[in-house]
């Protein structure tokens, strides 16, 4: 887990704005993002482009902002990402304050092994918990070790992390347990078949016309 002193991070004020200047701050290594929540007017910054992206790896991570002296603690909210080059282009930043409890999606993790034969189905990949600002789990580890064949677990069977209260409806299904679908051989048999005979009744139409 990250601890407090790796998410500082020195933001710069931004007054420009627009697609090439954001292109330029990319170029330069650099991430534009801006800062928003408790009533405050939207701030406008630049954040190191390195250091930050290997920060925000981890779902809803939180960021200590130096931002002229002045420090900010803030909740990665949302990272806009060109689809094709997967570069970061924009991050929103949302003000938080210790204490105080927010919402946010958290990862589900599945551990262990169903029973033998069976296969475990991740059908909802978060949960929404509400935590405090400065406690947000990495994720929620649900066991299905020896489960068996018809077994479900829903977000009310979910152990959550100590402070934490499900914001999720409670009767939402997180993993299903279930044999895996059988294969199907008769309709693979049957086109075979089907070829097969295709192919013979080909044959005389092929020696007539010689």
């Amino acid at each position: 887990m990250s601890t407090e002193t790796d998410t500082k991070v020195i933001a710069e004020l931004r007054e420009q704005f627009g697609k090439g200047f954001a292109r330029r701050l990319r170029a330069a290594g650099k991430i534009p993002a801006v800062i928003y929540g408790h009533g405050t007017d939207p701030v406008h910054v630049a954040l190191p482009g390195h250091q930050v992206s290997l920060l925000i790896r981890r779902a809803n991570a939180l960021l200590e902002l130096e931002i002229d002296g002045t420090q900010q603690l803030t909740l990665v909210k949302d990272v806009q990402k060109d689809p094709v080059h997967q570069i970061i282009e924009h991050i929103d930043l949302l003000v938080v304050k210790k204490g105080e409890k927010i919402q946010v999606d958290v990862p589900v993790s599945v551990t262990g092994e169903p029973f033998p034969g069976t296969m475990a189905t991740l059908e909802n990949t978060t949960v929404t918990l509400e935590v405090e600002a400065t406690h947000i789990p990495q994720n929620v580890e649900v066991s299905v070790e020896g489960l068996e064949d018809g077994t479900h677990i829903t977000a009310a069977e979910l152990t959550l992390p100590r402070g934490a209260a499900l914001v999720t409806d409670p009767e939402t299904l997180i993993v299903g347990v279930a044999l895996p679908p059988a294969p199907v051989e008769d309709d693979a048999e049957e086109s075979e078949e089907g070829a097969e005979a295709a192919e013979s009744d080909d044959a005389p139409a092929e020696e007539s016309a010689e």
